[in-house]
């Protein structure tokens, strides 16, 4: 499984095939992740079909890591975006975040044990 390489991309959009064959899932998948996701495609041509950007496609991309490469299930790659996750982040910049977020959680409990 593998993801696209986001830094070798050489044009600005990507057609839905384009996008499909560089993840080798279908495009049926990629308009079912738009729908579940609230992705929105920002450009069509003339005949309507899907073009994405570079920024498109690198969001594609996060959800297809955690679907597919980490196995997560659709509600909970929703979570983990929702919390802010991302593939870009390093081990040690996910440490950072969680200790960031159990932080907050413990100041959150100190203020209610007051």
């Amino acid at each position: 499984m593998a993801k696209i390489q986001i830094e070798q991309l050489t044009k600005l959009y990507y057609s839905i095939g384009e996008v499909s064959k560089l993840l080798s899932v279908n495009p049926s998948l990629l308009r079912f992740w738009e729908r579940e996701f609230n992705l929105t495609v920002a450009k069509k041509n003339n005949k309507g079909n899907r073009l994405y950007s570079v920024k498109e496609i690198s969001e594609v991309n996060t959800i297809y890591d955690f679907v597919k490469c980490q196995g997560y299930t659709i509600e909970g790659a929703k979570k983990a975006l929702k919390g802010g996750a991302s593939i870009q982040s390093s081990p040690e910049n996910k440490n950072e975040i969680l200790i960031g977020q159990l932080e907050k959680i413990k100041q959150k409990l100190v203020a209610l044990k007051q």
